[in-house]
């Protein structure tokens, strides 16, 4: 039994330390080796509020990114290969929104929601994705760089939520014990805040021993989810509350180690040069298809809502 907040790998002396970082825009990784259990949290501020301020979103929209950039937040920093880029989509074909888009690489977050305006009216108070897509999947996408592998999930966008729809996921496609919470605020003025949490059972048992991740009931398991499905929307988002102190009240009972903490950032990539090196790419028939009237290209970001005018 723990009788301090989490520790991190800064300690003198003994290898532990209490851990100090900044309190929004950050993901924070954590393990509890005595109940085989890892997970990750997140809380989300101004880069949240750049990435919506970009399109002008109406709320139920906006708190529908949000939570799929808090999600893409948790799944990301999960890349072992730091260069990877790990992407989430949502895609229906009869819904209020039929594409949601986020991803992830090295830190940098990006987002969109595409939607039919004019269907925005039929909502109201929360809607659940049956609501928002009507019928639809979710794809969770781990690309590696150095080892070039791709692996790729897809669920039903069944639930009330993304978040449901993600626990759904790694219930069927990695078959490991996981519970996922989010909570979003809207503070007028003062922004937006988003927090999330993702509590995994560790597999145990390679060489003969029962996997854990097999059993849903095992007691660890039941433990530590017990306790992770106590934390409420506030402690998620507010930006007063360090995320070393959540997780101390979640987890005071049991040793929480952290193993890693990484800041957040915006990352749409749509740079000039960038834009010019990918249309280089295609053959010149193909180029001259793109030119309007006066030979130049036009290129729409959906990420940033910004057009680019290319003369190549």
């Amino acid at each position: 039994m723990s009788s301090r907040p989490p520790t991190g790998p800064n300690d003198e002396g003994n290898g532990h330390a209490e851990y100090e970082m900044p309190i929004e825009d950050r993901s924070v990784g954590f393990t509890l080796p005595g109940r085989n259990a890892r997970g990750r949290i997140v809380r989300l501020g101004p880069v949240l509020d750049a990435i919506l301020s970009n399109h002008g979103y109406p709320p139920p929209l906006a708190a529908l990114l949000a939570e799929a950039l808090t999600l893409t937040a948790l799944l990301g920093a999960t890349l072992k290969d730091q260069q990877g880029q790990m992407t989430l989509q949502a895609q229906a074909q009869d819904g209020l929104v039929d594409l949601l888009v986020c991803d992830y690489l090295d830190g940098a977050l990006r987002g969109y929601v595409r939607h039919d305006p004019a269907r925005v009216a039929d909502l109201s108070g929360t809607p659940d994705l049956g609501a928002l897509f009507g019928t639809g999947y979710l794809a969770i996408t781990f690309d590696q760089t150095v080892s070039k592998e791709r692996y790729q999930g897809i669920v039903p966008l069944e639930g009330a939520s993304l978040s449901a729809a993600v626990q759904n996921y790694f219930a069927q496609s990695e078959q490991i014990p996981s519970l996922v919470r989010f909570g979003v605020v809207d503070r007028g003025l003062a922004g937006h805040s988003a927090g999330g949490l993702l509590l995994q059972h560790l597999p145990e048992g390679e060489t003969g021993r029962e996997r854990l991740h097999v059993r849903h009931n095992h007691p660890d398991w039941e433990h530590v989810a017990a306790l992770a499905a106590t934390v409420a929307d506030d402690e998620l988002t507010d930006p007063a509350l360090p995320l070393t102190t959540v997780l101390w009240r979640l987890f005071h009972e049991d040793e929480t180690r952290i193993i890693a903490d990484r800041p957040l950032t915006r990352g749409c990539r749509c740079s000039l040069p960038h834009i010019r090196e990918v249309i280089g790419r295609f053959p010149e028939e193909d180029r001259a298809d793109m030119r309007d009237a006066e030979g130049k290209i036009h290129v729409d970001c959906a990420f940033c809502a910004k057009s680019f005018l290319i003369e190549m």
